[in-house]
């Protein structure tokens, strides 16, 4: 028939304009093979099943079952680097372990990847944690923990070649890892001591893991090694002979340079460098010694100013196992209501710019995490509203700006803060202020939202009114005696929702628009597109 579809129509089009091999890579298991060379050596492929094995200490790990014979029901946890290991080792698992025994594979971690993702073994009632790959030892508060920080590969002597090229002899340096790498840190130190006299290590804190938790492969502290002080989850090492020459009253010597075996997540690293004169990373995927761009102090400095002048804060929980998590959170909502500003509290799992975007009443964001991985820095700009953490919020509602260059992490030390923060502070009850935006150059006047409700009287002698929401004298929204940010943002927004100026506006129609029958059918053939190609047989 003329004019009907031939039959080519029904072949779907190629979304692609280049479909050759540079864009599509089909090959992904060679992929993953390659990416495994690095950190389990240059032989892995041989015998991949006993590489695996020996990487992740599993006959260590099934003694530990077999030894507690109560922790039946068992998670995995892989980040996202190690998750292509996980079913071999659940193989493994389930062939050496006699017992029946139930293995459960957490890949996509509710939080960071480093801690324990206790919310998520809840969910299949889970006796134990194991933990694989790097991990920051915060304790854990209900399940028994076992880590297995992996055996991967490294060249001692490369490492050395490239750290005697970096460095003078002289000079003052500290050798430091992650968890994994941790177990190359001595015997590079060993390598390198007799050439330089200044040189400390640091191994994990072993104080840290809590009770309940095991590190498989640990490796045991001689009585030659003296420890000198404590670091977050790091506790630095020298010689017996040379310990008395290094110690100093701080942590950490001003003068002390980093240098750091694996590529730090970007909150650690931040807090390294506010500890050391310099950082330099050694990458054990490239072999390649990196000197920065590392993230900057001094945007830290910027959104803590667009804290000071902020009128509305969320409270952003990044973890839920953390400890003092609900006390610092507490605390935090103190803070800011003693500040006349309004807070909101949101747990939204990982947090991303999309979800982020959802809530344009906040005006700043201060997220509750882990300092290991669990802080936003947004170090590209992709996040709308300003990221602090909790030590940056308490430097912003301090009376006078304050900026000492620290980078504090631990929910003790700020829990300290602002119980001294709370009890030095005076209730103002002057008139209303313009504060000074920084970051803008701008007066700001709502800085200080619910400023207004010790003038506002919210419900007169006589009233009847029995509404839920009512405006304020102060051109705001009141729900149930408070400011309400989010309604006034709502408000004050042009266009808020069909039918949300429906009453309001007595001029508009209201019958409204007429109602017709829209398009039927799947986005790739409409029942309308149908009846056109019908008309024009």
């Amino acid at each position: 028939m003329a004019g009907s579809p031939s039959g080519d129509a029904t072949v779907a089009p190629v979304l692609s304009t280049i479909a050759d091999d540079n864009v599509f890579t089909l090959q992904k298991y060679e992929i993953v093979e390659k990416e495994r060379l690095f950190y389990l050596g240059s032989h892995c492929l041989e015998d991949l099943s006993n590489t695996i094995a020996e990487y992740y200490d599993i006959d260590e790990l099934i003694h530990y079952l077999e030894t507690h014979d109560n922790l039946r029901r068992v998670t995995l946890q892989f980040p996202d680097a190690l998750v292509q290991d996980a079913s071999l080792v659940t193989q493994l698992l389930q062939q050496k372990c006699h017992d029946n025994r139930q293995f459960w594979v957490l890949a996509d971690t509710a939080y960071s990847a480093c801690c324990v993702d206790e919310v998520a073994s809840e969910h299949v009632n889970a006796d134990v944690v194991v933990h694989f790959g790097d991990a920051c030892l915060n304790a854990v508060q209900t399940l028994p923990v076992v880590y297995s920080f992996g055996r991967p590969s490294l060249d001692i002597a490369h490492v050395a070649a490239q750290f005697k090229k970096a460095y003078d002899k002289e000079s003052k340096i500290c050798l430091m890892a992650n968890a994994p790498y941790t177990r190359h840190v001595k015997p590079l130190y060993d390598a390198l001591k007799s050439e330089y006299p200044n040189l400390i290590y640091a191994v994990t804190n072993k104080k840290m893991k809590g009770e309940n938790c095991t590190i498989l492969g640990e490796p045991e502290v001689t009585e030659q090694e003296q420890p000198l002080y404590t670091l977050g989850n790091r506790v630095f090492f020298s010689d017996a002979g040379a310990a008395e020459s290094v110690k100093s009253e701080k942590p950490i010597d001003d003068d002390y340079h980093l240098f750091h075996i694996s590529i730090p997540q970007d909150p650690h690293l931040l807090f390294l460098t506010t500890q050391f004169q310099s950082v330099k990373l050694y990458d054990p995927k490239t072999s390649d010694v990196t000197e920065g761009p590392f993230p900057s102090l001094m945007k830290r400095y910027k959104c803590m100013h667009s804290a000071r002048t902020s009128g509305c804060i969320g409270i952003l929980v990044n973890t839920l196992s953390l400890k003092n998590t609900r006390e610092t959170i507490n605390a935090l909502i103190e803070l800011i209501r003693s500040n006349d500003k309004k807070h909101y509290l949101f747990v939204v799992g990982k947090p991303n710019v999309a979800k982020l975007a959802n809530f344009e009443p906040v005006d700043v964001w201060c997220i509750l995490g882990c300092g290991q991985g669990g802080i936003i820095l947004d170090i590209y700009n992709e996040f709308y509203k300003p990221i602090v953490t909790p030590y940056e919020l308490t430097l912003a509602l301090n009376d006078e700006v304050t900026w000492t260059g620290d980078w504090v992490l631990d929910f003790k030390e700020v829990l300290h803060d602002i119980e001294k923060q709370t009890k030095n502070s005076d209730d103002d009850e002057g008139d209303d202020e313009l504060e000074f935006d920084f970051v803008t150059g701008k007066s700001v006047s709502t800085s200080r939202p619910l400023r207004q409700l010790r003038h506002l009287e919210l419900e007169p002698a006589g009233s009847s009114s029995k509404e839920l929401t009512r405006k304020s004298t102060s051109d705001g929204l009141v729900i149930k005696g408070t400011v309400s940010t989010s309604a006034a943002h709502l408000q004050n927004r042009i266009w808020s929702g069909l039918g949300s100026d429906f009453q309001e506006q007595e001029q508009y129609e209201e019958e409204g628009a007429t109602v017709e029958e829209g398009r039927v059918g799947i986005a790739s053939k409409y029942e309308f597109d149908v009846g056109q190609a019908r008309q024009k047989l």
